[in-house]
């Protein structure tokens, strides 16, 4: 479905006099120097294939807007540049990290977009690249860094969301309280390579945009790319450097439980030999002997009982100076 289609001149929308829907009339008016920008959501097949025809987009690239579910890339086909970025956005009472795609298509004088998902409000991209007419008299390569830009930014608010998250592991991790980080960490190692799955693919893109070495993003343009591209470098070490601290701390939580396990062990250990001197003694005098000294002592029992009491106290003293109790 086209959500938009609109003629730009000299920086500028211009009315076409006719719907946004009429492909063939918005075509009609453009003029030498002109340039299209159509958006298209969730198209069906027959609804891109109309848009393709018109604008002469190749078929293989059609197919893949279509059906989605791209990885990040740059292709050339001809004259025409094909982009598919992935958006990202941040589920908060998930924490997990949602995924669309936006597939676009640059030309000499139009840009049709594709949306799949949310994750980018494409018309407020338009909006603000609207409102600046001396990055938008560019042209296509205008509206591609602008897309790029948005995206990217997209990135960091996810990315920003991502290391809260990570702070709340370790905070757990290292708190004094027994807790299952495990569960969590898996999640947020997942999202983690989610947010990698975009972002990683577009750094070498991006550069080859900056440095002018992409035909349809010229020599005036190329300076924005530069700061889209910086952007995704900073994102990518940033989503690299939450990898390393997660995995730092998924080690020490490991390393917790195997010490809270020793602990434990040491007081099983403590408890046992609590219990062991007073057995041993109670083991003796429960022996059926017919000679003991103590058997015709009247004092011998309470003797036995003053010594199995000595015995645990003098045990109990000891692991506790030794911190096994």
């Amino acid at each position: 479905m086209i959500v938009d289609n609109a003629l730009y001149r000299d920086g500028r929308r211009t009315d076409p006099g006719c719907a946004a829907g009429d492909l063939e009339g918005v075509l009609a008016a453009r003029e030498p120097g002109d340039f299209v920008w159509v958006g298209v959501l969730e198209p069906d097949p027959e609804e891109m294939q109309a848009v393709a025809q018109h604008f002469g987009l190749h078929p293989l690239a059609v197919e893949d807007a279509v059906l989605a579910h791209q990885r990040p890339k740059v292709e050339h086909y001809d004259d025409q540049l094909f982009v598919v970025l992935k958006t990202l956005w941040y589920v908060d009472d998930q924490d997990a990290v949602e995924t669309g795609e936006i597939a676009v298509f640059v030309g000499r004088d139009f840009v049709v977009h594709v949306r799949h998902g949310e994750g980018v409000d494409i018309h407020r991209v338009r909006m603000d690249l609207e409102a600046r007419a001396s990055v938008l008299s560019h042209g296509p390569a205008a509206v591609l860094y602008a897309i790029c830009d948005h995206v990217v930014d997209a990135y960091g608010d996810v990315g920003d969301s991502l290391e809260i998250d990570v702070e709340e592991v370790e905070a757990s991790v290292f708190s004094p309280q027994r807790t299952d980080d495990s569960p969590r960490i898996y999640q947020l190692k997942r999202e983690l390579a989610e947010a990698r799955r975009a972002i990683m693919p577009l750094r070498e893109p991006m550069r080859r945009m900056a440095s002018g070495e992409v035909d349809q993003v010229g020599a005036a343009a190329a300076p924005y790319f530069r700061d889209v591209a910086d952007h995704v470098a900073i994102v990518a070490d940033h989503v690299e450097s939450l990898e390393t601290l997660l995995g730092a701390a998924f080690d020490a939580h490991l390393a917790r439980i195997s010490v809270q396990q020793n602990e434990d062990m040491r007081k099983i250990s403590a408890a046992v030999a609590l219990v062991a001197g007073p057995t041993l003694v109670a083991a003796v005098y429960g022996m059926n002997f017919r000679y003991m000294p103590e058997l015709d002592w009247p004092a011998g029992y309470p003797l036995s009982i003053v010594l199995m009491a000595a015995i645990s106290g003098f045990l109990w003293w000891r692991f506790k100076r030794s911190g096994w109790l």
